[in-house]
């Protein structure tokens, strides 16, 4: 029987991974090191260091700088996100999420944050939906990044249920890697090639129907 909602925050939620994006990509510029839109892509849904890790890996300096220089990079960058975040508002929230928030709240679902980005409770507040939710994971407790399952299994401690109670929801691959790995039905949303591992696929959030989703959940 399902009992609560687990959502990823950027480009679920809103568009704020488009952010992310544009500040890592503009990094990796100054670095040195242009990245394909298939390697930006592959940010999506990971934690800051990952990602930063992930870009040198990519222009092979993987061993170029020391840690220090990594969390001044680091730093530089969720500088320049929060920079857009603080221009949030209301009006960012995707299209079908009210809608999906709504009708949750009519069943007396729990509602969870799963989201790598530390800047969570800040975009919440600005998008006007903070109270809509019962907890957020706190990635500085994280211990291993998506795709590891550990961020989808606390989210589902802080609900107080089990993987067989929530249906979460994902934009990005290593997302909805985490998702099943940690045993619960996955919700995808964007490409289906990119997304396949999940249980139910739609193109945007505007197709988020809570009772067609819920639908196919009581037949797994």
């Amino acid at each position: 029987m399902l009992k609560g909602l687990i959502f990823d925050l950027d480009g679920v939620l809103t568009n704020s991974a488009v952010y992310h994006l544009t500040a890592w990509n503009n990094l990796a510029k100054e670095l040195g090191i242009n990245l394909t839109d298939d390697q930006l892509d592959s940010l999506r849904g990971i934690s800051r260091m990952d990602s930063l890790n992930l870009i040198l890996k990519y222009g092979d300096q993987e061993d170029k700088y020391s840690e220090a220089e990594k969390e001044k990079f680091a730093a530089e960058k969720n500088t320049k996100f929060v920079e857009q975040v603080e221009k949030m508002t209301p009006a960012d929230i995707l299209p079908g999420i009210p809608e999906l928030l709504s009708d949750a709240k009519k069943q007396n679902l729990k509602m969870i944050i799963a989201s790598a980005s530390k800047n969570a409770p800040k975009i919440l507040t600005k998008l006007g939906i903070m109270d809509e939710f019962d907890g957020i994971v706190d990635p500085a407790t994280l211990h291993r990044g998506k795709p590891d399952p550990e961020i989808y299994e606390k989210a589902q401690e802080l609900a107080g249920l089990n993987a067989d109670e929530v249906i979460s929801f994902e934009d990005a691959q290593a997302g909805v890697q985490s998702i099943k790995s940690a045993g619960q039905f996955a919700v995808g949303i964007g490409n289906k090639e990119v997304l396949k591992e999940a249980d139910y696929i739609v193109p945007t959030t505007k197709e988020l129907k809570l009772s067609e989703i819920e639908s196919v959940f009581n037949k797994k």
